[in-house]
């Protein structure tokens, strides 16, 4: 009886999906099992006990505080560019559509060391700043500044080409209803781009949380006072303190696997709601 010859696409498929499955395990499942592991490794008592301590609610607090002061901020900032790219036709419209990717071109270590030169004691505006009793760099709001910065293009651009792809026509039948603009705004443009918008917040917010490189530059790594969660995770580390350092990373690991799961969750919605015109229309 003649074998059957496997076709060599098919074999080269398995060999990929192994290798793409070994890699996954190697270096993204691998890391987070290490960090529990470690966490735990001291028991249960030694756990709470480095989750009680002042330096970790500090990083903690101040790493929620930056997450929850950033997303809002990029929310407005997201929505009023995407809809003046997409709504208006100006001299200079190219130009702020390139403009809004500099975060993504610049290394977060040079866009802090920008803003410790420009608002710290160097610069004329961190001078007059000082002057007047007024600090931002190594205190918590060069760290928001820093941090939305970063963060600034993740929801604009997410935006702006399902806008562009949505078009005006309905904004437009609304205007020619009598509609004013924020009765525009709020029932025809917001539930059009809600999931999106969702989901652009739930990226910010990941990377708020997770932002280093900015961050170890304008906040002066003060401990107890501008310390947040990434940092106090390389400071503990430099100490010795391993058992609190992957404490700290494990905190950061849950609200990462979090916004993994939110991010899941709304990429399903998403595709369901896709779908459902498909849907109604073979039936």
């Amino acid at each position: 009886m003649a074998k059957a010859i496997k076709h060599p696409n098919e074999t080269h498929q398995w060999i990929l999906i192994g290798l793409g499955i070994i890699m996954t395990i190697l270096l993204l499942v691998l890391p987070l099992v290490l960090i529990f592991t470690q966490a735990f490794s001291g028991g249960l008592e030694l756990l709470w006990a480095n989750l009680n301590e002042d330096f970790m609610k500090h990083a903690l607090g101040l790493t929620l505080t930056a997450a929850v002061l950033t997303v809002p901020i990029n929310l407005v900032f997201g929505i009023l560019l995407a809809w003046c790219v997409t709504h208006y036709d100006f001299f200079g419209r190219r130009l702020l559509v390139t403009l809004v990717e500099i975060p993504y071109a610049t290394s977060p270590v040079v866009a802090g060391f920008c803003y410790l030169v420009v608002y710290g004691l160097e610069g004329t505006i961190g001078k007059w700043l000082y002057a007047n009793d007024v600090q931002l760099m190594f205190a918590w709001p060069g760290i928001i500044m820093v941090t939305v910065f970063v963060t600034a293009p993740y929801i604009a651009r997410i935006l702006m080409p399902l806008m562009q792809k949505q078009g005006t026509e309905e904004e437009i039948a609304a205007l020619s209803l009598g509609a004013s603009g924020w009765q525009i705004f709020w029932r025809v443009t917001l539930p059009n781009i809600k999931w999106a918008l969702l989901y652009g917040a739930v990226i910010t917010n990941a990377r708020a949380v997770g932002e280093f490189g900015a961050v170890a530059v304008v906040s002066g790594t003060i401990m107890n006072q501008t310390l947040t969660l990434p940092l106090l995770v390389e400071q503990l580390n430099n100490d010795y303190k391993t058992a609190a350092a992957f404490t700290a990373a494990a905190l950061l690991a849950c609200m990462a696997l979090l916004t993994l799961v939110l991010k899941t969750l709304m990429e399903w919605r998403q595709e369901r709601r896709e779908a459902e015109p498909e849907e109604v229309h073979m039936g």
